[in-house]
């Protein structure tokens, strides 16, 4: 960990109670139903990994991100460059979900593609990052991906059974505790939460335990590969698990950002709202 400027939380093993029975819950994404599960002792990043720390490792191993070695990466619609809206891509977009984009050049370094770059988002969590790619910067840094179970234990920030890392309510007081879509998917953002992509890492309050952006801003990619425990559900999505949500969430179509929430996608995929966390190696 010398190698990686950053603050870890330690919580202590503890069992929790896992899961979601909420009736806005998919019953194909399998948080259900509630359990007991317990977690070993464990310290916990109280941030994203950012853009600055990424460049860190890979100043410090030379390594190339699967989406610089495939030569592309999915982005958003909205944030397409002028360049690319000028070409025909609508064979480029995800049928499934249309206003992604397989964007020639995208990585992390450039995260809408070519002619984009960090500037002024260096304390912006890394994004354009495949599990393979977390993996690696674990092996470097001296740490680990958390598993669901610690992902979701640490999120809930000793609340039992709340939505969010935060309490029941998304907006208490009219105040907002993270970065989601606000307005209509995907049209309109407006943008109520202060930012239309990525945010500081350390953006919003912080959960009780002190942990930042445990509910939207960027997906975290846990070691767990996918799997559903239920009898509700016949879905089946290989990967690896992703929690937290992302600033493209929505409740129309994707909450989410629950903290039970859970989704999942191969370990060498990479888009622009995803990143991780890190624990540290015992």
């Amino acid at each position: 960990q010398a190698k990686l400027d950053q603050s870890f939380v330690k919580l202590s093993k503890s069992v929790f109670l896992m899961g979601s029975e909420d009736p806005d819950i998919n019953p194909d994404d399998g948080e259900s139903p509630v359990r007991e599960v317990e977690v070993g002792a464990m310290a916990i990043a109280t941030t994203a990994v950012t853009n600055a720390q990424f460049r860190q490792f890979v100043r410090d191993t030379k390594y190339r991100t699967e989406a610089e070695r495939t030569g592309s990466s999915f982005v958003f619609r909205n944030f397409l460059t002028k360049s690319y809206r000028s070409r025909t891509v609508e064979s480029e977009s995800v049928e499934a979900v249309p206003w992604w984009f397989a964007v020639e050049g995208a990585n992390w370094r450039r995260p809408e593609g070519a002619g984009s770059n960090l500037r002024n988002r260096d304390d912006h969590p890394v994004v354009h990052v495949s599990w393979h790619d977390a993996r690696a910067f674990c092996s470097w840094s001296g740490c680990r991906l958390p598993s669901e179970a610690e992902w979701e234990y640490a999120a809930r920030g000793g609340l039992v059974q709340q939505r969010f890392p935060w309490g029941n309510e998304l907006c208490p007081d009219g105040t907002h505790q993270c970065n989601i879509w606000q307005g209509q998917f995907p049209e309109h953002n407006s943008v109520e939460d202060g930012y239309l992509g990525t945010a500081p890492v350390d953006a919003y309050e912080p959960n009780p335990y002190g942990l930042f952006n445990m509910a939207g801003n960027t997906w975290e990619w846990c070691d767990d590969w996918y799997q559903v425990s239920n009898k509700h559900s016949s879905a089946f999505r290989p990967g690896k698990v992703l929690k937290g949500g992302s600033y493209l969430c929505h409740e129309s179509y994707c909450n989410r950002y629950r903290v039970a929430a859970r989704y999942a996608n191969t370990p060498n995929t990479s888009t622009g709202n995803c990143g991780f966390r890190v624990v540290l190696a015992t």
